[in-house]
């Protein structure tokens, strides 16, 4: 049956471009329904920090009288799309949701929303996030724009700190979103709302034009729906030869070791977490792969340690001037982190960064000896909003650093939802550069299970 044009906000890249390329929908027709999604829950949800309506439809419209005239560009051709708004777009304002840059317009692109507009995809807006993309874990409500909120529940966390880029791809306002990661920022919003969250090894996509947190574990991510969307964002944006191969349904004799006890220092699981995480480990098996238990060679509380002398004095050596010239404009979380950052002595953050470089080796030899490892992501299901004890262990408690100071690329995936209806996620971690892997594994969980078949509920304003 034919999906009615106020419906497609709910295809996948992949669907909605090979609709475009057959020509059985238009590139307008799908941003006028991602313009009308907007309009119709993003009261509830503040994805959007900024929404360019006309130069979206602009765009689409350019897209539509190209792919008519037979010169499709690629699967990403008039396909919907947002971006954090820490990364710059020429006209368009680029406040990294603070005060002190509400008047900054840049007047170039960022380099991946560059290699968006070649192919062809279309810009509907910037999307909320911590103020310039970091914080110290919580959400006080004291910024310029009002915090993204959970589509699958409206009154819980979206983690951090690319809030709006999850929200919109959970809710259907953009159909696939940019955000970047320091020491998590893609995969625990990924977590949260049930999205694919990618972050490929340092390197593979362009920093530039995207406003630095920390220089030396900054990477970029996407959002999409599905696993195959993932490998098609990544395709389009990567500084090699395009699109990795397509992904692979089998798993047969493939070796993927998995890490179900979080360690020293961190709590056990959530309970429907731990169940979701068992059930997936089997569905690899059952897929035919050799899946082995094994435990970090560094705890993953270590690991956080290490990160927390080597973020927080990166990010106040970025900051400083705003901290020192106008600090009652920052908000409460920034503020804090950057004036704790201000207090790391070098000797303590040289230090760090040669432990760094003991874990990455001490990781490196620990996967070669697999194709891929799949573990926790954060500990716990999505916190209540505005409960900051909760929203601080959602964002600490979590296995996700490791894997930034190692420079592993990792894919975020749903394996499930809680009894409250909120989603549930592992992480999938590659050797560097093994992105195609990854994605196959991710793609071969994502065939054999249902999860992508749901969506959030939101009523319409």
């Amino acid at each position: 049956m034919p999906i009615a044009d106020t419906d497609l906000w709910q295809l996948s890249v992949a669907e909605a471009g090979g609709l475009i390329a057959s020509r059985d929908i238009s590139p307008v027709a799908l941003t006028k329904a991602c313009l009308g999604r907007i309009a119709a829950v993003d009261a509830q949800i503040h994805s959007y920090i900024h929404v360019a309506t006309e130069a979206a439809l602009d765009a689409a419209r350019v897209a539509e009288k190209e792919v008519a005239a037979g010169e499709l560009r690629g699967p990403l051709h008039g396909i919907p799309y947002g971006v954090k708004d820490n990364y710059d777009v020429a006209g368009m304002p680029a406040t990294g949701a603070s005060r002190v840059r509400l008047d900054n317009v840049p007047t170039q692109d960022a380099a991946l929303v560059t290699r968006l507009r070649q192919a062809g995809a279309v810009l509907m807006g910037k999307l909320a996030t911590w103020e310039y993309g970091t914080g110290n874990g919580g959400e006080y409500f004291d910024l310029p724009f009002p915090p993204a909120r959970n589509p699958w529940d409206v009154s819980r966390f979206t983690g951090g700190s690319s809030t709006g880029a999850g929200t919109s791809v959970a809710a259907g306002t953009a159909l696939f979103a940019l955000g970047s990661d320091t020491t998590g920022s893609v995969r625990l919003p990924a977590a949260a709302t049930g999205t694919v969250g990618l972050i490929a090894t340092a390197g593979v996509l362009d920093r530039d034009g995207i406003l630095s947190n920390c220089y030396s574990l900054d990477k970029p991510g996407t959002f999409t729906w599905t696993v195959e969307d993932a490998r098609l964002v990544f395709g389009a944006l990567r500084s090699g030869d395009g699109l990795p191969p397509p992904t692979q349904q089998g798993l047969a004799e493939m070796r993927i070791a998995y890490i179900d006890d979080p360690g020293p220092g961190l709590p056990a699981p959530d309970a429907p977490l731990a169940a979701a995480f068992a059930a997936a480990v089997q569905v690899l098996r059952d897929a035919g792969a050799i899946v082995t238990p094994i435990a970090l060679p560094v705890s993953a509380a270590d690991c956080f340690a290490v990160s927390r002398l080597i973020g927080p004095p990166e990010s106040a050596a970025i900051h400083e001037k705003e901290l020192r010239e106008r600090p009652g404009d920052l908000g409460f979380a920034l503020r804090d982190k950057l004036l704790a950052g201000s207090l790391v002595s070098a000797v303590d953050y040289i230090a760090a960064q040669r432990r760094r470089r003991q874990i990455a080796l001490q990781m490196e030899a620990m996967m070669a000896q697999f194709d891929a490892l799949v573990t926790f992501g954060p500990l716990h299901v999505a916190p209540r909003l505005g409960v900051e004890p909760e929203m601080t262990a959602y964002t600490v408690e979590t296995m996700l650093t490791p894997f930034n100071l190692s420079d592993q690329p990792v894919i975020a995936q749903c394996i499930g939802y809680s009894p409250g209806g909120l989603p549930l996620a592992w992480q999938v971690v590659g050797r560097r550069h093994a992105e195609a892997t990854i994605l196959h594994v991710a793609a071969a969980y994502e065939a054999a299970t249902e999860w992508r078949s749901r969506r959030p509920v939101l009523e319409a304003a």
